[in-house]
Parts: C-alpha cells; sequence; structure tokens
C-alpha cells in the first residue's frame, strides 16, 4: 500500500489493530494516547497525515464511553492535522440497541453517537453487524457495514461441519438465523424468550424440533450470555444432543463467562471484534482479514459488495 493510507489504533483494541494493518502490509501511524490524572484523554499524531486517507480503529466496547470519547478526540486530531479522508474503523458499535424510543422519556442513544461521531469530523463508517441495520441511516455520510457470517461459517464447518439445526436465541433474531441456516443447508428453529431485567432472561418454549440433533445458537452478540445459556437449558431439555453457539461479538464481562462455562453450550464462536472475546468455551475467529480488505477497497474506491459472500 503506498504511504497516503494511514491506520491508526486507539486502545480498545490494539492487537486488532494490528492484525489488520499486517494485513495490509503496512505499519500503524505512531501515536499517543494518554490519560491525564484526572482523567482527560490526550492524543497526539507523530506521522504527517496532511492529504493522507486516515483508518482509525476503535471498537466502542467496554468501557463504552471512554473508548467513544477517545475516538471522537482522535478524529479531531486527525482533522485539524489535515487529513484529506477520515474513516472511523468499528468493528462494534457500542450504544447500537439503544436505537428507538421503547418507553417514555428515553434517548436514541445511536443516533446521538452517529451525530457526535459526524460533528467531530468522520467523513465514513466502517463496521461489523450492527444489532439493527437501519442504524446505518442515522448517519449522513456513507456507512459500509459489512457481516461476520462468512468468517463465523468459515471456522464452524472446519469445527462443527455442516450437519446441524441453526436456531435462533430469541424471536428478533430470526432474520439472521435463516441466513446462516441456508448458508450450512440446515433446518432452523426458534426459541422464546422472556427479558425478566437487563442481566436475566426466561426461556419459554422451542418452535422446532431439535431432538437428538446437534444445535448452533446464533445472535449478533453476547455480554453476560443471560440469552444463550437460558435457550441452551431450555434446548438440552427438549432433547438437543450437542450444543453450540456463535455471535459475532463477543463483549463477555465475568458473568457472561462463568454462565457460560457452566451452561450447556459446548463452545462460543465469536470473532475479535473486540478484546473480550477470549475465556473458557470461547473460540475466537479473527476478522482482521475482512476489515483490512475492506480497508483497501475502500482506500482504492473499489467496490465491498464481494466482501458480503459467504464462501464454502
Amino acid at each position: 500500500m503506498n504511504d497516503t493510507l494511514k491506520i491508526l489504533s486507539g486502545t480498545a483494541h490494539p492487537e486488532l489493530a494490528h492484525l489488520i494493518a499486517a494485513n495490509l502490509g503496512v505499519s500503524l501511524c505512531k501515536t499517543t494516547v494518554d490519560t491525564f490524572p484526572d482523567g482527560e484523554t490526550f492524543v497526539q499524531i507523530h506521522e504527517n497525515v496532511r492529504g493522507r486517507d486516515v483508518f482509525i480503529v476503535q471498537p466502542t466496547c467496554p468501557p463504552t464511553n471512554q473508548n467513544l470519547m477517545e475516538l471522537l478526540i482522535m478524529v479531531d486530531a486527525a482533522r485539524r492535522a489535515s487529513a484529506d479522508r477520515i474513516t472511523a474503523v468499528l468493528p462494534f458499535f457500542g450504544y447500537a440497541r439503544q436505537d428507538r424510543k421503547d418507553r417514555p422519556r428515553v434517548p436514541i442513544t445511536a443516533k446521538l453517537v452517529a451525530n457526535l461521531l459526524v460533528a467531530a469530523g468522520v467523513n465514513r463508517v466502517l463496521t461489523i453487524d450492527l444489532h439493527a441495520g437501519q442504524i446505518q441511516g442515522f448517519f449522513d455520510i456513507p456507512v459500509d457495514h459489512l457481516y461476520a457470517a462468512p468468517v463465523l461459517v468459515n471456522g464452524l464447518r472446519e469445527k462443527i461441519g455442516d450437519d446441524i439445526v441453526v436456531v435462533s436465541p430469541d424471536v428478533g433474531g430470526i432474520k439472521m438465523t435463516h441466513a446462516y441456516a441456508r448458508t450450512l443447508n440446515a433446518p432452523m428453529a426458534i426459541v422464546a424468550k422472556n427479558r425478566v431485567s437487563a442481566e436475566e432472561v426466561q426461556a419459554l418454549s422451542v418452535i422446532g424440533d431439535v431432538e437428538g440433533k446437534n444445535v448452533l445458537l446464533v445472535d449478533d452478540l453476547t455480554e453476560t450470555a443471560g440469552t444463550l445459556t437460558a435457550a441452551a437449558g431450555l434446548l438440552k431439555k427438549h432433547g438437543a444432543k450437542n450444543i453450540y453457539a456463535a455471535v459475532s461479538h463477543g463483549v463477555l464481562g465475568d458473568k457472561g463467562k462463568d454462565r457460560l462455562q457452566n451452561s450447556e453450550i459446548i463452545e462460543l464462536f465469536a470473532t475479535n471484534s473486540v478484546p473480550q472475546a477470549h475465556g473458557p468455551k470461547v473460540t475466537p475467529l479473527d476478522v482482521s482479514p475482512l476489515l483490512a480488505d475492506a480497508i483497501r477497497r475502500i482506500h482504492s474506491s473499489e467496490s465491498v459488495t464481494s466482501l458480503f459472500d459467504i464462501r464454502g
């Protein structure tokens, strides 16, 4: 790649940024990202980015507010250094679940975050598996919305093969489940759930036949693993044999890792879109080649459509 491309990394996931840069055959742009004693973030870019095509890699995963603010400050630093174009590479877009008013007097924080990114100087966004695809419409700038399915499906085939029933852990995930089932040429089923609280989920019933069959639960993300583990317990009661799970974003905290370890799930497959995607029973799958290819195509003004294909 020529020197007009610059890859910057925040502190949210430097390992992923290094992998992306290695896939592109470039070095990360030298920067300082530090925190003052009072908690303020300081950023300095140590290389010339005037007229350059700048990509800032920073998933807004926990600590979400810190990582988001850091990204905004990095964008401002690049804009004031006269970067030609600034692309925010958000493998995981935090606040995506606050995308509508589902009760009185609540914000639509996903839209607010989109406004903040544009106001800071972001010209383009590159992300993977938004919680709701229509969030792309919250931005008044181009959004390249990639899918983790190609990475996950290829990894799944190597580990568990195609002989499986694909299950949605809730009704809202039917579209994603159908895409996986079609790709794997597998039947699908659904678990109906009731959310008791932000961390507690009650699985109610199974729609479909899972008795004596291997099962793959699919979802876009998991944090406390409440939905997945509750669904797995119910599926086991309905006679499911081996239960696996696949998520695009494994934003796992301590509670999620504990639940997963003590659940009926044999293995959870997750991309390395966030650094939290690790622990017992967790198999991270590298998404950096996909992101690097997208960055290469965006930089060269090529189409990214072919990146949506799932290769068999």
